[in-house]
Parts: C-alpha cells; structure tokens; sequence
C-alpha cells in the first residue's frame, strides 16, 4: 500500500473539496509538527525531568503539570511566527494570545487544550492535544475575546493527538476524518485510516461512576438502565470504560463505538459540566458529527451552542448516533 503523508494528503484534498488553502494547510502542520515534538516530550517521561506538579494553577484553578506548561509553549512558539494566524486561546490561559507584531497577521484563530488528560502525565497511560481551527471574523483589526466567540459549527478544522503505544493524529476539515500514525524513525505523520466512522449503535459507555450520585435524574436513569443488562428495559449487557483522557475514550469510540458522557451534575449548580465547550467539547464533536456520530450538552446539538466566553464548561455526551439520541431524549421528558 502506497503511504500517503499528512502534507499530501492536504494538498489532495484541496483539490478534491477547495477548503483547504494554502494557509490552512500550513497551520495544520505546524501544529502537527507541535504534537510530534510534544509527543518526543510525553515519550522521554521521567528521562525528560517533564514528570509532576509545578506550584502554579491554571485559569481553571487546576494545578498545573510540568508537561501542561510545556505542552502550551511548543504550541504557542510553533504557530506564533508563520503568518497564517491571527490569535491562539489555551486552555491554560486566562485570554488570549495575539500574535506578536513582529509576525506577519493571518486570517485564523486557533483554539486548544494542549495536553489533556493531565491526571493519567504520571502514570504512563495514553493524553493528548485537542484542538481547534476558526476563521477570522470580516475586517477584524485587532483581535479579540469576542472573535473567538463562535459556535462550532463555524469550526474550519478540528482534531487532536493522542499519545499512546503508538502516537496517531485524527483531523476533520468538514469532509470526514482521517487518522494518521507517527512513523518514529522518519518523523513523519502516514495516512493509516481513512473516512473512520462511530457505529450507530454500541454496548459500550464511558462515565465516571463515582459520581452517580450526584448526577440529575435523567443520566442517573440512562446509566441504571445501561446497568440492568439484558434483564432491564434495554435488554442487553454494556460494558463500562474509562481511561480520564477524554482524548482517548473519545478515541475508542472513533474505532469501535461507544458513547462517552460527562454529565453536569449536583455538586455545584452554577457550574454547567466539566469540560470546555471551546477547547474540549466543539472540536470533539466536529470530529464525532464527521465520523456519523452525534454530540450534545442534553439538550441541544454542541456544535449548535453560542459561545458567550472563552472558558465556557458544558455537559457533554458524544458518540454512538443511537445512544445518544436516548439519554438526551430522557433529558427532554
């Protein structure tokens, strides 16, 4: 089989389809590149002295790994210069970054979490990057907030790494998703699955479960019923899976099914859910909606939302089109 690598495989595509110009193109591989090097960083481990907490907390209030910093760095230096964006947001940023003046001005936002899945760093199991492409708003001049404040299904690109046995980078640009692997001795990114897509119907759902209890009633009644197997009202067994890096349950899911929630729940009402609608939950949901699946907060369509700031949380369930179409149906009654 004839190995087809990222960059040409962009080039092709913006033959086929015309959505990916040359700017675009060159954005995604600087950000691929960026992963290649966070990649080597995650790799070395404790040979890398890039193991453990610094004394620093994030905007979020999270206390922040040695990898988290540096995972944000090789983003924000990477794309800084190459003249194909305007401004960067990170998770792990309180604003956002405008490009230097030094550099030339491009015409995309880029949107990332640089390495979720912080809790799995130390014990060697699989993280990732996720991350997310906008275009610039008409005549915007300076950038701002307020730029960034689109609903994701504006999204250009979307996609993330992930960091495991092998590293592999999924990517959408609006016309399906493809998976690419890290060949190690070459450096570079091969094409090794094209067009994935999610099975509509699954045995398989990844929650947390310790949390049960404080979930609203109509997850606490999906998952007991998901729970009474093939004696309860779905009349089959599921199995529970999860890993606590949303990039590797989202991508489980992407090879064999499943659907993965992360439900908003009674702790602390004024927080709407966990995750990041625009770092973790739009650019997920590009992808899965890409892959035939579907993604939405409980109520509505993710990719539907109105962002009104940069560190928006939302409930987020995601995955398998039939499974999901359920547990947001128990929330509409």
């Amino acid at each position: 089989m004839k190995r087809i690598s990222l960059t040409q495989y962009l080039v092709e595509e913006q033959r086929l389809h015309n959505t990916i110009p040359a700017e675009l193109r060159l954005l995604i591989e600087v950000v691929a590149r960026s992963c290649k090097t966070i990649s080597h960083s995650v790799g070395k481990g404790a040979l890398g002295d890039v193991l453990g907490a610094l004394e620093t907390e994030n905007v979020q209030g999270e206390v922040q790994k040695k990898l988290d910093v540096i995972s944000n760095e090789i983003l924000l230096e990477a794309n800084e210069w190459g003249g194909h964006l305007a401004a960067m947001a990170s998770e792990e940023m309180e604003t956002i970054h405008p490009i230097p003046n030094r550099y030339p001005m491009g015409e995309y936002l880029l949107v990332f979490d640089p390495l979720d899945g912080s809790s799995n760093i130390d014990v060697n199991v699989s993280i990732g990057t996720i991350f997310s492409v906008l275009k610039a708003p008409e005549g915007m001049v300076t950038p701002s907030e307020q730029d960034f404040l689109q609903p994701g299904a504006q999204q250009v690109a979307a996609g993330y790494a992930v960091y495991g046995p092998q590293t592999q980078l999924v990517l959408t640009t609006g016309h399906g998703v493809n998976c690419f692997t890290l060949d190690r001795e070459m450096g570079s990114w091969v094409l090794t699955q094209r067009g994935m897509q999610i099975p509509p119907t699954t045995k398989e759902f990844a929650i947390n479960m310790s949390n049960s209890r404080h979930w609203h009633a109509p997850v606490q009644r999906y998952v007991n019923e998901l729970l009474a197997g093939d004696t309860g009202p779905r009349a089959k067994n599921f199995n529970m899976r999860w890993i606590a890096s949303m990039v590797a349950d989202v991508h489980r899911i992407l090879n064999r099914g499943g659907i993965f929630m992360y439900p908003a729940d009674m702790r602390d009402t004024s927080m709407p859910g966990k995750l990041r609608l625009m770092y973790e939950a739009n650019p997920m949901a590009f992808i899965v909606e890409q892959a035939g699946g579907a993604a939405t907060d409980g109520k509505q369509r993710i990719m539907d939302i109105q962002p009104h700031k940069l560190h928006q949380r939302v409930p987020v369930f995601l995955g398998s089109r039939d499974e999901v179409a359920v547990v947001t149906g128990y929330h509409a009654e």
